[in-house]
């Protein structure tokens, strides 16, 4: 059965978050809440106002040479650079070149990237992009990778979080479990949905997901 979807009633600009109650599995994580950021990952009026929302928070303080776009991010991640850089706003990045670098896993689910991409990360900062951030494992791999090949994390940005920082990094996101207070995420091992043999509604990950 798909899961039953709603709004909660809560805005960031243009920005909403839809979301669904039940049972979810991911790659790392069982949850007690879908986040599913369809409309802000594949439409651009949906993007540009996800970019626009976190330009505001971003643009005074934060240097970023290169966004690295996780999570299906990509045109989130192009309207956001167009943010950072254009004129006419106190920032830091106006005028200035940023690239844009789409996540590339290897076959054992490693983050890689080809030699001719290296130069974006060597001694750039770096801006982490993702849809949500909950036990933080994905965010963790994004900061082994961009420092393995020489570069420096400048900060992590997503639509929502259920955590305020990663490795002493703060999380900057326009919804948090205040906007989500009931939200929880478990290890597979200690899920009380699945000591409670309450089946899972879905399998989810960064394309969406999968009814059961």
């Amino acid at each position: 059965m798909e899961p039953k979807f709603f709004d909660i009633p809560v805005c960031v600009g243009d920005v909403t978050l839809r979301v669904a109650r039940g049972h979810f599995a991911t790659r790392h994580s069982h949850t007690n809440y879908f986040i599913d950021v369809t409309r802000q990952q594949s439409s651009l009026q949906g993007a540009e106002a996800v970019a626009q929302q976190l330009g505001q928070r971003l643009r005074a303080s934060m240097m970023v040479d290169t966004i690295l776009c996780m999570d299906g991010t990509r045109v989130i991640g192009t309207c956001l650079a167009r943010q950072l850089t254009q004129g006419g706003y106190v920032s830091v990045n106006a005028g200035k070149e940023i690239y844009l670098l789409r996540e590339n896993m290897s076959a054992d689910g490693k983050l890689i990237f080809r030699d001719n991409a290296r130069f974006m990360l060597e001694g750039k900062a770096v801006l982490l992009l993702l849809a949500s951030v909950t036990t933080g494992s994905t965010v963790e791999k994004g900061i082994r990778c961009v420092q393995y090949y020489g570069g420096n994390v400048a900060g992590i940005a997503s639509i929502y979080s259920h955590l305020k920082e990663v490795k002493g990094i703060p999380v900057v996101s326009l919804f948090s479990t205040d906007d989500l207070p009931e939200y929880a995420s478990y290890t597979p091992q200690e899920c009380p949905l699945c000591r409670q043999n309450q089946e899972l509604d879905a399998i989810v990950d960064k394309f969406g997901y999968s009814a059961l």
